[in-house]
């Protein structure tokens, strides 16, 4: 199974590496029988299709919280989403449709999969989710773009950020995971994370700093 399906070919001429990485490790398009979606943007969501719109991952089902699944698929988000994100509006609406018939929607503190669980980080979109994978000592957070970097979001985790379509919002949830995440000791997974993205996150005085895993 993968967490989110990468940008593919369209959206950035320095992404859209995902299949050459699932190659390095073995792994065939065809292999993959999840996908489970943190959030709509295309570096998120645009790999489901190829350079011919033919779905890149025959054989998956895919998962979609229902909040951003509604949010993508309304008619109005293109217009009210902001002049320099309408073509992300534009783009996920044409690949959702793509993969309708495959989709599985779930709501916050579900299941997802076994021994996956849904864990809402509204504010990057207004549907995000981040999941939680296993559990005591070997949990993991995969926190997809709710914690977007590792300088401000962590110095700094109640300033606003451009990046999120709530600003606000956004960060009441990174404060909120920080410190869940500071207090459990648990692995992060964060896309936007240096070397892997994987890491701890420790407290800094007020703050927090994030701690790289040893690869």
């Amino acid at each position: 199974m993968l967490f989110d399906a990468g940008s593919g070919p369209a959206f950035m001429p320095s992404a859209g590496t995902l299949l050459d990485r699932l190659e390095a490790l073995g792994v065939t398009p065809d292999q993959v029988t999840d996908v489970v979606f943190t959030h709509g943007h295309p570096d998120h969501l645009w790999g489901v299709l190829d350079d011919f719109d033919d779905l890149v991952f025959q054989e998956a089902r895919y998962h979609m919280g229902q909040v951003e699944w509604e949010y993508w698929r309304d008619p109005k988000t293109v217009d009210t989403i902001g002049a320099a994100r309408t073509a992300f509006a534009v783009g996920a609406a044409r690949r959702l449709d793509a993969i309708e018939d495959r989709m599985n929607h779930f709501v916050d503190g579900a299941e997802v999969l076994p021994g996956i669980m849904a864990h809402a980080s509204f504010g990057h979109t207004p549907g995000h989710m981040s999941f939680e994978v296993g559990g005591d000592s070997d949990a993991l957070m995969i926190g997809g773009d709710a914690i977007g970097n590792h300088h401000l979001a962590f110095a700094r985790p109640g300033w606003a950020s451009g990046s999120d379509q709530d600003p606000e919002l956004g960060a009441q949830t990174r404060q909120r995971l920080l410190d869940k995440l500071a207090h459990e000791q648990a692995l992060l997974m964060g896309f936007h994370l240096p070397n892997g993205g994987l890491g701890r996150v420790a407290r800094d005085g007020d703050t927090y700093r994030f701690v790289e895993a040893d690869q």
